[in-house]
């Protein structure tokens, strides 16, 4: 198959801007599509960041490894032991961080996307706080085992995205109507995780806290599996609406001129991300903010206009990963949880999103 490669239009006058201009791959059979150096290169940047990240969270722990005897043994060259504490004990763990921050990044670019708000995220809409619920209400009324927990967790963010969803339809949704449903939601639902914990027995409660708090610690191929199929399904069909999505930032009426199908985007771009979220949430509990600050730093990262999709999904994955990383380092045996972490970077961060925004009138 033959492909060349041609310059498309820059954005604006400039040396800059032609450095920077877009790049179009036409092929014999008549496709084409756009490529943009940078955003490749950001790209590129992300997933060689997420490897050594686990590559690094892999050789970390009581039994220390090389990065080449963390290799080594990935490829069935190590030890007994060092086979077993890689592929038993420390791989699952880094799998779920992969996935669950992939999932979280991407479900929050979607949300973004579709409110084209930067505060558009799950944690802030409700997602989070209805898989809480949903978790809650297995663990406290039923005393459910880890799987009954993780699948209330999923039960309760699908119904809860489908609620906000149906609330704030109005001929459509829009994204100021969307962004205030959530709000609401996640402050009822919050009350509600509280008076649940008040119901809830000390050993239920202490079981209760330890998952709202969001932690990689004890994951194993039991969490791997069912969060890799769910990716494997959901996260090339949301790949897939990353050009409509662009489309609809331009307005519904222009998107619809264009021939995007805007509501059909909507709904099945959304309800895959909840999906995603709700079962990243299941797998490692509701971890804070990665799903807000991702999008909005690989946005910054690659410079480009659109929603980013894989770009924030890769800035997910790559920030859960440091974070768990740095907890381990910073804090040793007495380990915090990874979601307490995110949660204190992903506060000043969101405080420092409000200074920007306001400063530029947009609250």
């Amino acid at each position: 198959m033959n492909a060349t490669v041609t310059p498309g239009k820059a954005p604006g006058p400039g040396a800059r801007n032609a450095r920077r201009r877009p790049r179009a791959v036409r092929t014999a059979g008549g496709l084409s599509w756009r490529l943009d150096p940078r955003a490749l290169l950001a790209g590129a940047l992300l997933a060689g960041v997420a490897a050594a990240a686990a590559i690094a969270l892999i050789g970390t722990g009581d039994y220390a490894m090389t990065p080449s005897q963390v290799l080594t043994t990935l490829t069935g060259g190590g030890t007994p032991a060092q086979d077993f504490i890689v592929h038993e004990l420390r791989l699952p763990r880094v799998l779920v961080g992969l996935l669950v921050g992939a999932a979280f990044g991407l479900g929050g670019a979607v949300f973004q996307a579709v409110s084209r708000n930067p505060l558009g995220s799950p944690d802030i809409l409700g997602l989070s706080q209805g898989s809480s619920v949903g978790a809650l209400i297995v663990l406290v009324w039923f005393h459910g085992g880890t799987f009954a927990v993780a699948g209330g967790a999923v039960a309760g963010g699908v119904l809860t995205g489908l609620a906000i969803f149906l609330l704030a339809w109005k001929r459509g949704v829009h994204g100021y109507r969307f962004v205030l449903v959530g709000i609401g939601a996640a402050a009822m639902l919050y009350a509600v995780v509280l008076f649940l914990l008040t119901k809830a027995t000390i050993y239920d409660a202490a079981r209760a806290t330890t998952w709202m708090t969001g932690s990689l610690n004890g994951r194993d191929w039991n969490q791997v599996w069912p969060l890799a199929v769910v990716c494997a399904v959901l996260v090339p069909l949301v790949l897939a609406s990353s050009r409509p999505l662009r489309m609809l930032e331009m307005g519904d009426d222009a998107a619809a001129a264009l021939g995007v199908r805007t509501e059909h985007v909507r709904i099945t771009a959304l309800l895959a991300a909840v999906v995603l979220v709700a079962a990243g949430t299941a797998a490692a509990g509701p971890i804070a903010f990665v799903a807000l600050t991702a999008p909005q730093l690989a946005r910054r990262l690659t410079r480009s206009p659109g929603p980013n999709l894989l770009p924030a999904a890769l800035m997910g994955a790559a920030l859960l990963l440091a974070a768990d990383w740095a907890s381990q380092q910073l804090f040793g045996a007495d380990q915090l949880p990874v979601g307490v972490l995110t949660g204190v970077l992903g506060g000043g961060y969101l405080l420092w999103l409000l200074v920007a925004e306001r400063k530029a009138g947009r609250v």
